[in-house]
């Protein structure tokens, strides 16, 4: 898969292609869609799936408990056989029950493990991996023989091509994943679990053949945090933004100005989600029902600089959240950086994803270990399915995020899906911030 099949998506929806599709991928996510999965062996799991259950109207018999250790990682070997399993066989039993409707998406309560780990090497594979690079090396020295004729260095480079290709067998640590990522291929069947596999609802990849691509995925969302408590903020703030309205200011925090629309086009890496997070502005702006800030300085926003956030999107300082924002209930958005959800639980984390949720946020977006910036999902497209309002969270993220059995988490209420009501004394005061 190339790189600019990720990148494609913004061209496509700034013309108007996705978007007024978008809606035709599937009907609307109810709540009956929607599997809580808890885990017994860890204290408030059950009690919160249940509240959750109440909150939403949902029934009984979409509660899963599971026992797996209560830890952030899990072994691979526990996945397939206390998580895993578990999951497929309720999916598989209740698909031959004609008078329940069909899980479309999976949420994963406090206490469920975060991170799926990487198959440790048994003693033969690494014996096997020492000799692969013993002879990497020996071919290496040859192929660099200045007295070489063009067939031998044909055939070294041919030789070193397989070895190099044999020891990405080796390359354990790309299977680390979030539990959510895995979990979304759990009806997929087989797949490689080195590096990510494309995520077929990615709206991005429609009309593209695209290498790999499994032909199911789940959507997953996670209700989790330091505590029971914020647990249940979040579950709260999300009903009652639906209720009455999520209001105030979208923060963007990008870091250039944005370039002229001709050179957008072939844009890749940094310089393209920079320019994402100017047009998820721009398509705000045209809305008009919340203010919008967007920041073009290399600086982030400071302290005390983003009151009322509504939404956020900015990018990049690893794993040092900066207290700019007074959240709103309800408020949404992601730090566009390497590890800003590797964990909920450790109280001396100051990554984003759990500062912003300790702060107020009732939703975010990120990743468990170093996703590469193209994991994530493009704001521009994030922002306008939020927007549209014919999408639940859950949806927004699904369309959006390129990649599964990979490191992006979402948490957040799956079948949230706030309202932006119409303020008129709201328009017209949007704002681009050029310099501090």
């Amino acid at each position: 898969m190339k790189n600019k099949s990720v990148y494609i998506s913004l061209f496509l929806l700034f013309s108007g292609l996705l978007l007024s599709n978008a809606s035709s991928v599937s009907a609307a996510l109810e709540a009956d869609e929607v599997l809580v999965i808890a885990n017994s062996w860890a204290d408030d799991s059950v009690s919160l799936a249940k509240y959750y259950l109440k909150k939403r109207g949902l029934p009984k018999a979409n509660l899963l408990k599971i026992k797996v250790d209560k830890k952030e990682i899990c072994s691979r070997k526990d996945y397939k056989r206390k998580i895993f399993a578990p999951v497929k066989k309720y999916l598989e039993r209740r698909e031959l029950k004609n008078e329940l409707r069909p899980i479309r998406c999976l949420l994963l309560m406090y206490g469920m493990p975060l991170k799926v780990a990487s198959t440790k090497l048994s003693d033969i594979e690494k014996k096997e991996q020492e000799l692969l690079k013993e002879q990497q090396i020996k071919l290496e020295k040859e192929h660099e023989k200045p007295d070489q004729e063009d067939r031998e260095k044909k055939d070294l480079a041919k030789k070193l091509k397989e070895i190099k290709k044999a020891l990405k067998r080796f390359l354990w640590n790309r299977e680390l994943a979030s539990l959510d990522s895995e979990l979304a291929l759990v009806l997929a069947g087989e797949y490689e679990l080195q590096g990510w596999q494309p995520n077929p609802s990615y709206l991005g990849y429609r009309g593209r053949k695209i290498a790999n691509m499994p032909d199911l995925s789940l959507m997953v969302a996670r209700l989790d945090g330091p505590t029971p408590k914020l647990v249940r903020r979040i579950i709260d703030d999300s009903l009652a933004a639906e209720k009455s309205g999520l209001t105030g200011t979208a923060f963007f925090d990008a870091r250039w100005p944005q370039p002229e629309p001709e050179k957008a086009k072939e844009l890749k890496g940094y310089d393209f989600y920079d320019n994402s997070l100017h047009l998820a502005a721009e398509k705000m702006k045209k809305d008009g029902r919340l203010d919008v800030v967007i920041d073009n300085q290399a600086e982030l926003f400071q302290p005390g600089e983003c009151p009322n956030t509504a939404l956020y999107c900015g990018w990049y300082r690893l794993s040092q959240y900066l207290d700019a924002f007074d959240w709103q209930p309800g408020a949404i958005g992601y730090h566009i950086a390497s590890g800003e959800l590797t964990t909920l639980k450790n109280k001396n984390s100051n990554i984003w994803g759990k500062r912003m949720l300790e702060d107020g946020a009732a939703a975010v977006i990120g990743p468990v270990a170093e996703p590469y910036v193209q994991a994530f999902p493009p704001p521009a497209l994030f922002f306008a399915l939020l927007l549209d309002g014919r999408f639940t969270l859950a949806e927004c993220y699904a369309l959006s995020i390129p990649f599964r059995s990979w490191r992006m988490v979402l948490v957040g209420d799956p079948l949230y899906r706030p309202s932006f009501l119409p303020r008129s004394d709201l328009v017209g005061r949007s704002e681009t911030t050029e310099s501090k």
